[in-house]
Formats: structure tokens, sequence, C-alpha cells
């Protein structure tokens, strides 16, 4: 983190796909850290690109994806460095990106955030709250067949042993129930197991690794497969962590017990929209939405004052640490 109080001239920040709840948070710290920023609601793009113009560094949202062709646009406008309000960059090719001169930086936000949310699902759908409130919404308060489970009976596997997923195993251990992890690089305190043993044992799977080549779709046909009958598969992760069509033939099939979803593939263009009057022409969420055993919320999971804070503060910080190290390295 960079020093509170500013020194020498302002720097200037472009900050693009910015909500207006960032953007007051934006205004608010800039005459802390001694920053001038100029704020865009609109993602970055070839069309306001000239808003970078002067400044090194520009900090976007994770909502759009930077198209090659605006970060080889933004390289020829002098821009060196793009902080993401994120903690994953697959919406970004850092490899392209580094090739035309433009360095990509993440921001680490409150992990709580996540793990609180992840915790809030999961015991969602082991008490199937779904169809119990939409029951209770038409008047029909009577108890259903379909009893809940409590975590302490249940052993949960924890995919991804991060920041987010060693708060959400944490969390799981004050529930009493058994708690197992996989994690390419094991370090948390857990019981650390292959991934396919993990997915054997599990009654609840919850995926907390970062999206690349290597993961897109872990949790594909065959590994799906491996669930125990009446397993839930929690995902606050990335969408395409989980092969959708594979995920909906076993829920749709009876051998899951349910989902809960904070994230899922092909959200871009419908998360953060107002669709009420538009369709939506993802079949595969709307599959999943009319399931009473899955759970849908809006890529929400990381969205509390706390976490929201931390991540504005720390690209402008970012931004001023990367101008501080290309001056005196």
């Amino acid at each position: 983190m960079t020093d509170s109080e500013p020194h020498g001239p302002p720097t200037g920040i472009t900050v693009y796909g910015c909500g207006s709840d960032e953007a007051a948070l934006f205004q608010a710290l800039a005459p802390r850290f001694g920053v001038v920023p100029t704020i865009a609601a609109e993602p970055v793009s070839e069309a306001n690109i000239a808003l970078a113009q002067g400044n090194r560094c520009i900090s976007i949202g994770h909502k759009t994806r930077v198209a090659n062709d605006v970060l080889r646009a933004l390289s020829r406008a002098g821009v060196a460095f793009v902080s993401t309000r994120s903690v994953g960059f697959d919406h970004v090719d850092v490899e392209y990106a580094e090739r035309v001169g433009i360095r990509v930086g993440t921001v680490a936000y409150s992990p709580d955030s996540v793990a609180d949310y992840t915790i809030m699902l999961m015991l969602m759908a082991i008490r199937h709250a779904k169809p119990i409130v939409l029951r209770a919404e038409v008047h029909d308060y009577r108890l259903h067949e379909t009893r809940g489970r409590e975590l302490r009976d249940l052993t949960v596997g924890v995919v991804g042993t991060g920041r987010i997923g060693s708060a959400v195993a944490a969390r799981l251990r004050g529930f009493g129930c058994r708690v197992l992890a996989h994690d390419r690089r094991p370090e948390t305190a857990a019981e650390h197991v292959p991934l396919d043993e993990l997915l054997r044992r599990s009654d609840i799977v919850t995926l907390h690794t970062p999206l690349d080549a290597g993961t897109h779709h872990l949790l594909d046909r065959r590994r799906i497969a491996l669930l125990r009958p009446g397993a839930v598969v929690v995902n606050t992760g990335r969408g395409p962590l989980v092969d959708t069509e594979a995920l909906l033939a076993a829920l749709e099939g009876g051998r899951l017990g349910g989902a809960a979803l904070d994230v899922v593939e092909g959200e871009e263009g419908v998360f953060y929209a107002d669709r009420r009057n538009e369709p939506v022409e993802s079949k595969a969420l709307l599959r999943l939405q009319e399931l009473p055993n899955a759970i849908v919320s809006p890529h929400t999971a990381y969205y509390t004052d706390r976490a929201l804070r931390d991540t504005v503060e720390q690209s402008i910080a970012d931004c001023l640490n990367f101008e501080s190290g290309t001056r005196h390295g």
C-alpha cells in the first residue's frame, strides 16, 4: 500500500466500467492519494480510449472482456499499466498485453465477502431454501416431505485453498463438518486429497480455484459422475469451472441433490443488466433457474461495502506503485 499522504503533482488515472458506488469511492479516496480520476461508466473500448490520453495507468472492471485490439490501442495511447478491479484476470489476455507493453495487475479484496456468501449458499442448498421461500410467497406454509440436512453431518470438499478457499474452510470447521481440500499448492490446514478422491467423498463441493486453461470445465461430465448421489455443487469462483450442460444433466436426472451458483458460463451481457423486459438467450441459464434444486445469483458474492472499498483503494495504490516503480526503477 502506498503512503496515504500525496507527494508531488497529482497522478491521473482513468477509471473504466465504474458504477456509481465505485465512482463515489474513487472521488472520496482520490485526494488522500494525490490522484485525479477520470471516471467513465462504460467499459473500456476503442470508442473511449481518448479518455486515457495522458494517463499511463487505467483501472477497469471485471464485467466486460477487454479485446486485444483495445489493448493494442491503449498501448498506442500511452497506457502502460492496467489495474483490474478483480481477483481474477480471465477477462484480459495478459500475455498479449505484455507483448504490447502493458502490465496487468489484480486486486485482493476482503476474502470474507465471498467466504460468507459461499457458506450462505451451502446452507440454502442443503435446507432447500429456494422452494421453501417460493411456496411461502404464495402462502403455502406446509412442511415439504424433503427434509434438510445439517452441515455437521456432511463432508465438504474445498477446491482451491487460496485466501477465499482458506476462509471458507475456516468457517466450515466452526460448523463441525469434515473438510477435505484440494489445491495444486496445498497450504491451508485441512486434509488434502487428490481431486477425484475429494469428489467421491464429499457431500458438498465448493469451487475457489482461478480460471485458466487447466481449470476450464474442471467439473466436467466425468468428474461430475464421480460425485456422490445427492451431492451439492457450489460455485462462487468462475462460471466456466463447471461444464454447465453436464451439471444440468446430473441435476435434471436426479443424481445430484442441488447446485448453488453465483457464477455461470455465458453470464457476460446478462448478469449486471436489467433483463426483465428483454429475452435471456442463454438456454442453460433459464434451465438452471427453472429447477427447484438450483440456486442462481448474479455474480454478487464479492459485493460488500468493505470489499468494494478494498478494491477501489488497492486499484489506486497499485497504479501509484507502478508509477513510482517506473520512475525509480
